[in-house]
């Protein structure tokens, strides 16, 4: 009657949840819509400045092909940045760039890595914080 999908990928995979639900089965984990919002990183960041949760700053989305916007993006959020797969996890998909110098290369770097690991090339920028604290959250 239903079927839970464990964890990694089927779990975070919207197509998957939509055709157990279609099939008549119950799918145990978020709707294909919750997945679909939350499981790509730039809609999800997207959602929470929407709903006023404090985000670091960063990129509005994901980053242009433009290098001239995305060297100007880095500046106005302040060095050292950290590149973000869209969607990424588990540690991968992530480069931090200390100097203008070494950022279209990393740019370029994780676009490749997300593409191959995540079927996702888009990728985002955010201010890199060295020793953060922060709050997980679980959308339910």
């Amino acid at each position: 009657d239903a079927i839970h999908p464990g964890y990694g990928f089927l779990s975070e995979n919207a197509d998957f949840a939509e055709r157990v639900e279609k099939s008549g089965f119950s799918f145990i984990g978020p709707t294909a819509a919750s997945i679909r919002l939350m499981g790509d990183k730039v809609s999800a960041k997207r959602a929470m400045i929407k709903a006023g949760v404090p985000c670091v700053p960063g990129s509005e989305g994901a980053l242009p092909s433009d290098p001239k916007e995305i060297i100007a993006t880095a500046k106005r959020v302040g060095y050292p940045v950290i590149i973000k797969a869209a969607g990424g996890g588990g540690g991968r998909g992530m480069r931090v760039v200390h100097t203008e110098a070494a950022l279209l290369n990393a740019v370029n770097m994780t676009k490749e890595e997300a593409g191959r690991a995540f079927g996702n090339p888009e990728v985002y920028m955010e201010k890199f914080l060295e020793k953060p604290r922060h709050v997980e959250i679980q959308i339910l």
